[in-house]
Formats: C-alpha cells, sequence, structure tokens
C-alpha cells in the first residue's frame, strides 16, 4: 500500500465498514455532481453555463423517475435540443417580421431605389438567420462541459461521472451542423446582395451597353464552388486550403465540368466590349430560329423573344462562333430597307410608239420626263440623220424604261420613302421568270407593321399601274393559263372551241365512249 492511500484506508476504518463505504461513495458522487458545472468555466452568466445548468437539472428530474432512468441522458439531450431549435425558430421570426415589417416600412420612406432594391431581392431575409445562427452556435456545447484539463487526466471516478453526464462528441457534431448553416446563410446573403447589385445597376443608362449580369453569375459560381470546399472541410474536419490544394490535380476535369461556364464567360466578354449585342436589340439567327429581342444576357445563354412571343435560348459563345443579324444598326438609322422586286415578262418589252407615248403624257407624274426624253432623242435622230424607221441604229424610248422612270417618280414623291438614304430602282439579271426589277430605297417607317402596310401601298399600286405602260407581270402558268392555250390551239387547229375540255389524248382529257366530245 502505498502511502497516498493512507488518508482514505484511515477514514474508511473510522466510518466502519460496508456502511461507511457506501457513504462515502454517495458523497463523492454529489460532490463530482455539484462541480461538473464548475469545470465548464468561472463565469456563470455565460449562457452555454446557463443551458448547461439547465442540462443537468433536467438530466437529475428524468433519472428520479424510475422507468426513465435508462434513457434520462439521451431524452435530456434530444428535449434541449428541441428547445435550441424551437428557440432559434421563433427568433428568426420575430427577426424576420422586424426585417419585414418596420425595416420595409422605413425603405419605403425613402426617397432612394436602392433599398426597394434591396427588400425586394430579400437581402434582409437573409440577415434575419443571423440570429438564429448565433442561437444555435453558442448552444452546442450544452452537453459537453469545458474542463481544465483533458478528460484522461481526470480522475477515474469523475471521469466516469462526467462521461455518465455528458456527451462529449456531441458538441463537436452540432458545431459541423451549425457552421454548415453559417455557411448556406452565407452563400444565401451574398447570392442576394449581388442580384440586388444587378438589379441596382441596371437603373443607371450604363447597363443597356454594359450589361453585368454575366460577372455576377460568375462571382456567384465562384461563391458556389468555395462554400462546396468549406463544407466538404466541415464535415471531414479538414483545413479548406488542404483542399483546394489538392483540386489542382483536378484542373482538367474542372474544366470539362465547367467548359460552357468557361466558354461563356470569355464570350460575354467580347460580346460586352465590342457591344456586339444588348438587351432590346432585335437580332436574326436563322441557325438557332432566332429572330426577335434579346430580353435576357446572362453568363452561358442568351434569350431571344421572336416575333411569335415564343422564347430561343442561345449559347453565348455561339454568338461569337457563329454570324448573325443585328438589326440594331437599322433602328439607330434614319430609314428600314426596302429591297423587293417584280419580275415583268421580257416578251411584252418594246418600243414605244406615238400612241404609247400620247397616252403617258396623261399621267402628271411622267409627262415631263416623256416630252423632254422625247425631244432630246428626236434631236439626237436629227443630228445622226436616222430616219424613224431605224430602230437599229437611232434611240427609241421603251415601256419599260418609261415603267422604271415612273417608279423612282413615284416613290421620290412618297413622303413616307426616305430619298436622302441610298435610293435605286434596277433592273437584275433576266432569269426564267422574266426579268427582275428591283426596288432599293429606304422607308422613314422603321416599325415592322408600318414597314409593311408601306410596302404593301407601293406593290399595290405598282400591280394596279403596269398594264398602262404594256407591260406584263411574269407567273407560272396555272390550270386557266393551259386552259386557254389549248383553246386558242384548237381553234387554229380544228376552227372551234369545245367547251367540254382538252381530247383525250392530250394531258389531262379523257374520252367519252362512243362519242367524238371531250372533257375535263
Amino acid at each position: 500500500m502505498c502511502s497516498s492511500d493512507l488518508p482514505e484506508v484511515i477514514g474508511f476504518a473510522c466510518r466502519g465498514g460496508e456502511a461507511a463505504e457506501k457513504e462515502d461513495q454517495q458523497a463523492k458522487k454529489r460532490e463530482n455532481t455539484v462541480h461538473l458545472i464548475n469545470f465548464a468555466g468561472k463565469n456563470s452568466h455565460n449562457p452555454i453555463i446557463m443551458i448547461q445548468e439547465l442540462y443537468i437539472l433536467l438530466l437529475g428530474l428524468l433519472r428520479k423517475v424510475p422507468f426513465l432512468e435508462p434513457v434520462a441522458k439521451p431524452l435530456t439531450a434530444l428535449a434541449v435540443i428541441v428547445g435550441i431549435l424551437l428557440l432559434a425558430k421563433v427568433a428568426h421570426v420575430v427577426t424576420k417580421y422586424i426585417m419585414s415589417h418596420w425595416v420595409m416600412r422605413l425603405v419605403s420612406r425613402t426617397r432612394t431605389e436602392w433599398d426597394d432594391i434591396l427588400a425586394r431581392n430579400k437581402v434582409f431575409n437573409g440577415i434575419s438567420h443571423l440570429v438564429p445562427l448565433f442561437i444555435i452556435t453558442s448552444s452546442c456545447y450544452f452537453a459537453t462541459p469545458e474542463l481544465e484539463r483533458p478528460l484522461s487526466e481526470l480522475e477515474p471516478a469523475l471521469a466516469a461521472q462526467l462521461s455518465a453526464d455528458y456527451y462529449f462528441s456531441l458538441g463537436p457534431f452540432l458545431m459541423k451542423l451549425a457552421r454548415l448553416y453559417f455557411v448556406f446563410t452565407f452563400v444565401y446573403i451574398i447570392t442576394t446582395a449581388l442580384n440586388a447589385a444587378n438589379a441596382i445597376y441596371q437603373t443607371t443608362p450604363y447597363s443597356i451597353h454594359r450589361p453585368i449580369k454575366g460577372y455576377i453569375q460568375l462571382v456567384q459560381i465562384m461563391v458556389y464552388f468555395l462554400a462546396a470546399i468549406v463544407a466538404i472541410a466541415i464535415l471531414i474536419g479538414k483545413d479548406p486550403t488542404v483542399l483546394i490544394a489538392g483540386l489542382g490535380a483536378l484542373a482538367a476535369v474542372l474544366m470539362l465540368v465547367f467548359k460552357d461556364t468557361i466558354l461563356g464567360f470569355v464570350a460575354s466578354i467580347q460580346l460586352s466590349a465590342n457591344e456586339m449585342v444588348k438587351i432590346g436589340d432585335w437580332i436574326d439567327m436563322p441557325s438557332h430560329r432566332a429572330d426577335g429581342t434579346v430580353v435576357d444576357i446572362t453568363l452561358t445563354t442568351v434569350k431571344v423573344q421572336n416575333w411569335d412571343r415564343t422564347i430561343t435560348t442561345i449559347p453565348t459563345y455561339s454568338l461569337v462562333s457563329e454570324s448573325f443579324i443585328n438589326w440594331k444598326g437599322m433602328e439607330e438609322s434614319q430609314g428600314r430597307r426596302i429591297k423587293r422586286s417584280i419580275f415583268i415578262d421580257m416578251y411584252s418589252i418594246r418600243f414605244c410608239t406615238p400612241e404609247m407615248l400620247e397616252h403617258f403624257k396623261k399621267f402628271e407624274v411622267i409627262r415631263d420626263y416623256v416630252t423632254n426624253m422625247q425631244q432630246e432623242i428626236e434631236k439626237y435622230n436629227k443630228k445622226k440623220n436616222i430616219s424613224e424607221e431605224d430602230v437599229l441604229t437611232g434611240r427609241r424610248q421603251t415601256n419599260i424604261g418609261v415603267f422604271r422612270k415612273y417608279l423612282e417618280l413615284h416613290l421620290k414623291h412618297n413622303p413616307r420613302i426616305n430619298a436622302s438614304m441610298t435610293f435605286i430602282i434596277r433592273q437584275l439579271q433576266p432569269t426564267e421568270k422574266g426579268l427582275p426589277m428591283e426596288i432599293y430605297a429606304f422607308s422613314k417607317e422603321k416599325e415592322w407593321a408600318r414597314y409593311e402596310a408601306l410596302q404593301n401601298d407601293i406593290f399595290d399600286q405598282i400591280f394596279a399601274v403596269i398594264p398602262e405602260f404594256g407591260l406584263k407581270i411574269f407567273q407560272s402558268p396555272a390550270g386557266n393559263d393551259m386552259r386557254t392555250a389549248f383553246q386558242q390551239t384548237q381553234q387554229a387547229a380544228w376552227g372551234f372551241v369545245d367547251p367540254a375540255g382538252p381530247p383525250a389524248d392530250l394531258p389531262g382529257g379523257s374520252a367519252r365512249p362512243g362519242t367524238g366530245s371531250f372533257r375535263l
């Protein structure tokens, strides 16, 4: 027996046998119970100390119930956790109410707009999570006392008593959950703040030419990425910097995963720097079936609302790698281009006769032109001693030339045509469909409906007036054209026209049995 055990032996002998031993054990138990909280710290006003005292009190009460004594410890821990969560929930509700009512009232009374934007983007709702987060964080170690010495260095009896009353692993576990809650709350606040910043920036005139939504999304992706790393580090108990350093080996995989994001980021910089497209522009991109107004530009996509109100989503990098039409220049200019042709039947083109010239002089718009041109031609032919019958050598007016001049003069007098811009009435290369007569001009009407109405008015006039010039518009033969041609051929060959239609030996004909007549 060592010398240190001598006082206990003497005390045991003085107290007398087994009864004294039981009394001594109970006394030690009471002493340990009394000193449990004293290990946690000296400041009794600390919230964690108060929760620990509540935990010990509730644990003692449950242990007095015989059938609850075996499960008193886990029931106590569960009850305290539920109480902490309820308290955090109540704090969150109260804080959110204050933020949503009092702060919103204060914001609505200010003249500035940025605070209203912060409220609409729920930035204050994210801030309301900080109060319950503080409550949960400060209460995690309610079942884990803060000892002055490690548990292994304490007396065995005291260590056993502490282990019987407390969960030394519960506190670190709850703290991990609280830290995860903090990470999610931080991400929520940062995300809403960035969205609010983008909304505030959109109120400025610079946002039309320099949208920053793509950059905002890039920052948000970086925040999500770092938050995921921190969350994993918290769960596995490692330093986040170690995980970040280890991601260098996964660079190729990350580039593959974020390929669209990287391409979209580079493309958005090019689009913004070169002012290739902005919100509100009218673009036409047939490869993606896009023809309408740009309504949104993000990091990876560009949304286009087509004229039929459908939405087309285009990858941002496609606007850099592929060609598209941006009608911004037209909308900012003084006119919208009209480029449309009519096809003239070349068999209707001929020299003007004196009767045709007199007929043209009836129209005021070309009267001076026809008169002056006729005088000029007569003067030229007379100077060259060219007779009127010599159409190969002399100059003559043609019905197509007079018609072309009519189009030019008629359109120049139209108040909705911008004659100061490019204005050409030209003949194109003849085709199997006739001679194209193209109108290349610019309309003052740039709004789509009015622009189309102007074109309709112009060509309605052309279609109606073209017979006055002895010209015909080419069109592919229709059924009535074939019927007329056959009747003319039938009359020339047989001297009569059968109203029944073509004979059976011609396409589309069928002979009636026993008769010599034909029908369709």
